[in-house]
């Protein structure tokens, strides 16, 4: 693929497969693809040390976008190149009104986990997944009380993450959030989870802001996603790719769909996109009119 520099891979759903393995097939096409130059580049709702070991110990990997775009993490020098936060006053105003729902939250401060520790104890109730339970066990430090842990570090926050067990109380937040707090941005991963970042933490624009680090003109880039927290991703990518398995928005605005995460679909698009840019012609025509092919 001459024309692209850098390839960014949502995780959950899209690179790592429904059991959360990086199948072997996606791994041997991103091998292929560092080879040819190309940066690969993890683009994930978690923090860097959240990220499973397997993608950590990837030694191509030299950037992730982490924490929905509030993290740009630079992995060699292990620093954040760009970031988006949560300012602190505002952060323990949400957490209050959250406090009055029947939710837990956490959140993440320092590319750490933090919780209140009665909502890490009932992590079970609101997150009955396996693998998200295991996380929330994992990759949260409990502490009394969050909100006033936050005040007494003075710490901006990353992100808060809230779970809840009613999925129709979900879906109400998912519309009224947006309202309550327009300065912040609000989106989605998994089944009964919500995401808060600041209005400037996305994907998207993290892909922007590695692009112009590394001297990259954005149209130079080629993003896969599946959720809601992937949309900003992949519209402002060159190239955006939906997983077969991706949810409706994300889907609507792709530009190709691959197979779904079960089936080595980054491989199988990578494979396909490189066959159609090699006539280039064919290639943007087929993007500008958006024909999903499968």
């Amino acid at each position: 693929m001459p024309d692209i520099k850098i390839i960014a891979l949502d995780l959950d759903g899209t690179l790592l497969s429904s059991d959360k393995k990086l199948p072997p097939g996606n791994l041997a096409a991103l091998q292929r693809a560092a080879r040819a130059g190309m940066e690969i580049v993890p683009s994930t709702g978690r923090f860097y040390g959240g990220m499973p070991e397997v993608i950590r110990r990837l030694p191509f990997v030299r950037f992730a976008i982490t924490v929905n775009g509030a993290a740009v993490y630079d992995v060699k020098n292990a620093i954040n190149i760009a970031s988006a936060n949560i300012p602190i006053q505002r952060a323990v105003e949400i957490m209050s009104y959250l406090d009055t729902l029947p939710v837990i939250y956490d959140c993440y401060m320092d590319n750490s986990g933090w919780m209140t520790r009665a909502h890490w104890e009932q992590a079970e109730v609101f997150a009955p997944d396996a693998h998200y339970l295991k996380m929330i066990r994992e990759l949260r430090t409990p502490v009394p009380d969050l909100k006033a842990y936050l005040l007494e570090t003075g710490r901006n926050v990353q992100k808060i993450q809230l779970f809840a067990n009613d999925l129709s109380l979900r879906q109400a937040l998912l519309a009224s959030l947006p309202k309550r707090y327009p300065q912040a941005a609000i989106s989605t991963s998994v089944v009964n989870n919500i995401e808060i970042n600041d209005l400037h933490a996305n994907k998207g624009e993290a892909l922007g802001q590695l692009a112009a680090y590394l001297g990259c003109d954005i149209t130079r880039t080629m993003a896969f996603g599946d959720g809601l927290n992937d949309l900003s991703l992949i519209q402002s990518a060159g190239i955006g790719v939906a997983m077969a398995n991706a949810c409706p928005e994300v889907l609507a605005a792709a530009g190709y769909i691959t197979t779904d995460c079960d089936h080595d679909g980054i491989a199988e698009g990578l494979q396909r996109f490189c066959a159609r840019i090699s006539c280039r012609d064919e290639a943007r025509q087929t993007i500008m009119e958006r024909r999903y092919l499968i």
